[in-house]
């Protein structure tokens, strides 16, 4: 798999697990309960699907190195 469609498949993940994120943290204020995430589960998402900067640039560079 190229980069290109390695990154956007992992992008495609973070979208759809943060769409759960989301539904689950309304269902939670809806029956005034505490939300089940916050920010930091959500910006951890980048982490988790590696579709941070510094993880694109050494995709980017690995590709250069074969190429």
């Amino acid at each position: 798999m190229d980069n290109a469609a390695y990154i956007f498949a992992q992008s495609a993940c973070a979208l759809i697990e943060m769409e759960s994120m989301k539904v689950a943290n309304r269902e939670r204020r809806d029956r005034g309960e505490s939300i089940a995430y916050t920010e930091d589960a959500f910006v951890n998402l980048i982490n988790k699907y590696g579709i941070h900067h510094n993880a694109i640039l050494a995709l980017r560079e690995n590709t250069r190195a074969r190429g």
